[in-house]
């Protein structure tokens, strides 16, 4: 079954099944799963994919993980018609890219 969620500007996001269970393959990930929604609701940062100009990052930084203070990542790619949630994951730093959003 195939989730449609929204991001911070109100575009449909598609997370399928097969992407939430390859996110879940990461023991780290399986508490953050809840908070997918989340980040792509209320994004500290959202930055465009220095490789892929239709994959944008969406970060929020947790305090308190599995394995310590981390930015959880989400990364989306939009297409003309579709959006949908590649995968999501935990990290020490944002990765270079242009900035879309901050929230202040």
């Amino acid at each position: 079954m195939t989730q449609h969620l929204s991001d911070y500007q109100n575009r449909s996001i598609r997370l399928s099944k097969e992407r939430l269970a390859h996110i879940l393959e990461h023991p780290e990930m399986v508490e953050l799963a809840s908070q997918i929604a989340k980040v792509l609701q209320e994004p500290q940062v959202v930055r465009q994919s220095s490789s892929d100009r239709r994959v944008q990052l969406y970060y929020c930084y947790y305090e308190q993980s599995m394995v310590g203070a981390k930015w959880l990542c989400v990364v989306v790619k939009h297409l003309p018609d579709d959006a949908l949630i590649i995968t999501a994951y935990l990290t020490d730093k944002i990765k270079q890219g242009v900035d879309l959003w901050q929230n202040q």
